[in-house]
């Protein structure tokens, strides 16, 4: 059974940092793409970024300021934060699957607040 396990939300001031992470495990094949998405109130899912095999993809609302990086040695995905943004505010999944932009499995998501 698959799971991935967020961690590392939490309230932070426009301009400031958080570093979020995913924990996964049951996941049989390495050919998976990790991502993670977030959902605001009111408003549909979006990819916020993917790592697969090396490739890197950012929104374009995150480039420059959010980086995905995977530690293989802990089935752990990171997710760095800088430069954080009220518009950054929402719950933010980590997810897997053979697709980016269509991943079978979901994390039960983690919450970040920026006030301005």
């Amino acid at each position: 059974q698959v799971q991935l396990v967020e961690s590392g939300g939490g309230s932070v001031q426009a301009g400031g940092s958080l570093r979020l992470s995913c924990a996964a495990s049951g996941l049989t094949s390495n050919g998976n793409c990790m991502s993670w998405f977030r959902q605001a109130p009111g408003k549909e899912r979006e990819r916020v970024a993917s790592m697969y095999a090396g490739f890197r993809y950012y929104d374009d609302f995150v480039k420059g300021r959010f980086t995905i990086s995977q530690d293989n040695a802990k089935n752990t995905v990171h997710l760095q934060m800088n430069s954080l943004k009220p518009e950054d505010t929402a719950m933010y999944y980590c997810a897997a699957g053979p697709q980016c932009a269509s991943p079978d499995h979901w994390g039960q998501g983690t919450q970040v607040t920026v006030s301005s």
